[in-house]
């Protein structure tokens, strides 16, 4: 039996996203369906389609990715609650994007208003990204102290900017900026032991202040979204800490475009708190991954077709 008073939902952020995502929970769950057909409605194209056929270089586009992980997540959440009504944990989290699909797993926000917000954060950032060239890194083998230290030496070389982006997990971070500075930063990384430093697939500098723009044109979207206080536990990527009322929500979203994803200091906090259980909802286990590194004596499990969902209802019923 699942004791969900010990249990976590955390919700994944840009890269978990593959063709195919959702489809056979789609074929097999009509909630699941009815989702994705509310989504296809809300934004007035296809994102089923996107989600299940591709083409795989529109479904990366970021103002694409977004609202298909965001979509999955809640997708996979019903699909949950329809086969376990008693499935309430007693937290959830998201990396980067997953914050929103956490906050409307806790009734922070409407499904129909979270999904109009990460489309719009796709588009901001996307613009932001042409304003503001940039790239990220990600940095194998360094502890978040190190790669926070050769930032800002690689920072004060260019003049450029610089910044731990994402904690993923002890020795994974990922480092954003613009192009000259990661450059530079990729290769000082190398020189102070980094065991590996991969320069990531996207074009733009995401959780740096060169998203400053997006922020700003998003604090407006923000302020006219409807918010309520969530009705579980939701820890944010910028504090590790919860998120107790609609304005330190808002804050939180705000932020949350120019500075770090701590989720290393997320899942240690919830943890803290009690949690054993942490159920990844989205389509890969990437977070499942994390967690390992995180905190090996917690238990990770992704919930992303009809077979680990089955399973999970057979053994949490």
């Amino acid at each position: 039996m699942m004791d969900w008073t010990k249990t976590a939902f955390v919700f994944p952020g840009q890269g978990s996203q593959v063709i195919g995502m959702g489809k056979d929970l789609a074929d097999a769950y009509p909630i699941v369906r009815d989702t994705f057909a509310e989504a296809d409605a809300i934004l007035g194209f296809s994102l089923s389609g996107l989600c299940f056929d591709g083409p795989e270089d529109a479904l990366n586009e970021t103002i694409n990715t977004q609202p298909a992980l965001y979509t999955c997540g809640i997708a996979i959440l019903r699909a949950l609650h329809e086969l376990l009504p008693d499935a309430n944990p007693a937290f959830v989290a998201g990396h980067s994007l997953g914050e929103f699909t956490a906050l409307a797993a806790a009734g922070a926000v409407s499904f129909e208003d979270g999904l109009r917000l990460v489309r719009e954060r796709g588009r901001l950032m996307k613009e932001a990204g042409e304003k503001s060239p940039g790239a990220m890194a990600a940095v194998l083998g360094l502890d978040a102290v190190q790669v926070r230290e050769v930032c800002a030496q690689a920072s004060q070389q260019t003049g450029g900017i610089l910044i731990l982006a994402n904690d993923n997990c002890p020795g994974q971070s990922v480092i954003s900026g613009d192009d000259a500075t990661i450059e530079a930063g990729m290769k000082l990384m190398s020189e102070a032991g980094a065991k590996r430093v991969v320069k990531l697939a996207v074009s733009i500098a995401a959780h740096s202040p060169l998203m400053e723009s997006a922020a700003e044109s998003f604090r407006q979207v923000l302020a006219t979204t409807a918010f309520k206080r969530a009705h579980t536990v939701v820890y944010g990527n910028v504090n590790a800490a919860p998120l107790n009322d609609v304005d330190s929500i808002r804050r939180e979203l705000d932020l949350q475009l120019t500075q770090s994803v701590r989720w290393t200091e997320s899942v240690q906090g919830m943890v803290a708190a009690g949690a054993e259980t942490f159920l990844e909802l989205g389509p890969k286990d990437v977070l499942a991954g994390l967690l390992k590194r995180i905190d090996r004596s917690k238990t990770g499990r992704a919930v992303n077709s009809v077979e680990s969902l089955q399973k999970l209802a057979a053994d949490g019923g």
